[in-house]
């Protein structure tokens, strides 16, 4: 299946930004806001790996809106009998956000990932506007993950509101001129209720989750997948997944000073009850997730991004056209 990629050496990879129209547009103080919990992405990192990606996503941004505006003239051509509205040339007129779906495994680095190129291709020089949403919103509350008796495998295909999700998806693709996503809060490890994210036609929407590679699991025709221009995957073996987990449930732990926090009920428990009960919900939760569910669909992207055990991207893989 790999035979379908393209696969680039780090250092190759690198080569391609000495063709790039801009210099490495991201200070340090910019990088520092990005960086997720024990993801402590450099600068060199940024420059060579992320500013080319986020030049292959601007070029394929703009031929996807000259193929759109193209479309468009050719259908022109059919003259007063097409039919108005939705269904026929304006409706096709109308701009639909390109969407960008970012996934892999809990603590792979898939939401770093996600705010870096949200942040980079914001700076291109036609200055697209570029959102960024997470698929935790649309997990069940809690509440009804309780009810449903899956509180134990949340993260897992049936804790989300699939059907939501992708009618979310559906309505930007479909150039609705708003919609709205609910919010998740990791400080409570549940969503938010009433608060929403309201997006207004964005040229980008980058769109992070476990499962949005995923083919299958609803009673429908149409899933997250169909409705995503390019997807990328964030690899790495699963002993380096589960050992950056367990780390960042410690810090996560340590951090927790107000009572509201999920993690703050650890907070009396020694750095080894903590890494047992890290090590207990890796084994019983997110590995069973990422073995079963995640890791799967990593050959459905288009890119696959290859990390070390050092958490930098050492291969990158690009899916032949």
């Amino acid at each position: 299946m790999l035979a379908a990629f393209v696969t680039f050496a780090r250092e190759e990879w690198a080569h391609l930004r000495d063709a790039m129209p801009l210099p490495l547009p991201l200070s340090e103080a910019d990088l520092s806001v990005v960086r997720g919990i024990n993801d402590q992405v450099p600068l060199n990192e940024v420059a060579e790996v992320y500013l080319p990606l986020s030049r292959l996503l601007n070029l394929y941004l703009v031929n996807a809106r000259d193929l759109h505006r193209v479309t468009g003239d050719f259908l022109s051509g059919a003259g007063t009998d097409l039919a108005s509205g939705e269904t026929g040339l304006e409706g096709w007129r109308r701009p639909v956000p390109y969407v960008i779906g970012v996934a892999g495994g809990v603590a792979s680095g898939k939401s770093t990932t996600a705010r870096i190129l949200q942040a980079l291709l914001s700076r291109w020089p036609d200055h697209p506007s570029v959102e960024l949403i997470t698929t935790d919103g649309f997990l069940y509350p809690n509440e009804e993950l309780q009810s449903r008796g899956l509180i134990a495998s949340k993260g897992f295909p049936a804790s989300y509101d699939q059907r939501r999700l992708v009618r979310f998806l559906a309505d930007l693709k479909s150039g609705r001129e708003e919609v709205t996503a609910p919010v998740y809060s990791h400080e409570t490890y549940d969503i938010v209720p009433g608060e929403v994210v309201r997006l207004r036609r964005p040229d980008i929407l980058i769109i992070e989750g476990l499962n949005i590679l995923q083919a299958g699991g609803i009673s429908s025709h149409l899933f997250v997948s169909d409705l995503l221009d390019f997807s990328i995957y964030v690899d790495a073996s699963e002993a380096d997944i589960e050992r950056w987990y367990i780390d960042r449930f410690l810090s996560l732990v340590a951090a927790a000073r107000e009572t509201s926090s999920f993690y703050h009920r650890f907070a009396g428990m020694s750095d080894d009850q903590v890494t047992d009960l890290a090590r207990h919900v890796w084994r019983d939760v997110n590995g069973v997730n990422l073995r079963e569910n995640i890791a799967p669909t990593r050959l459905r992207a288009h890119l696959i991004l290859e990390k070390g055990s050092d958490h930098a991207v050492h291969r990158i893989r690009l899916r032949k056209l």
